[in-house]
């Protein structure tokens, strides 16, 4: 039986959390994720959170060590002000850090504003602590509007998303065999970690 990935979804806004405005990161994040993932079958984890760095690094560790979340994706909070602390909090509950998720991410954003320099979104490994096999789980900072979120992930035409290599990724700290949809974005393996579907 296949393994079911389960994906954290933090949306990390001041306002958004207080109710002033309503959340537009996490359904965007719900309809990219369901348009991309062929394969296993997939459910996700939400939380809705101010922009403090307890707050965060608690939801981390909750999402991966205590409900076993494989990929966790975050947005907001990664700018120059002060209340952005979102990559303080990832790097906070690092075990790896996976450096060049941040420099394609701004890579793809710097073709549109000159401002994408001021990001500072990271991507780290966690080692699962308390559940299940000693499994990782994936922790990505994404920007924190809906069009810049389907811009990283799924990438322009000459320029690679970042989900392509998410999949791979998965595979190498553990988690279930991802297959994506390849008209919204192909995900990338070596040949030889390419597994056959079954007849």
């Amino acid at each position: 039986m296949t393994e079911e990935l389960l994906i954290g979804l933090v949306s990390i806004s001041d306002r958004a959390s207080a109710g002033v405005y309503k959340d537009e990161g996490i359904p965007s994040l719900k309809e990219w994720l369901t348009s991309a993932i062929a394969s296993p079958a997939w459910r996700d984890e939400t939380r809705l959170i101010a922009d403090e760095q307890p707050a965060i690094e608690r939801t981390l560790k909750e999402l991966v060590d205590e409900r076993g979340c494989h990929l966790v994706l975050t947005t907001g909070g990664t700018g120059p002000a002060p209340r952005d602390v979102t990559p303080e909090a990832t790097l906070a509950v690092a075990d790896k850090l996976m450096p060049g998720f941040g420099e394609q991410m701004r890579a793809i954003s710097l073709r549109f504003v000159p401002t994408a320099i001021l990001s500072r979104q990271v991507a780290v490994i966690r080692q699962r602590r308390g559940v299940g096999a000693p499994t990782g789980a994936l922790i990505i900072n994404l920007p924190g509007q809906p069009k810049s979120i389907r811009e990283t992930l799924q990438g322009l035409p000459e320029v690679p998303g970042i989900f392509a290599a998410v999949p791979y990724c998965i595979d190498l700290i553990g988690g279930p065999y991802i297959e994506t949809h390849e008209a919204v974005v192909k995900a990338f393996r070596p040949k030889s970690a390419i597994r056959k579907r079954p007849a």
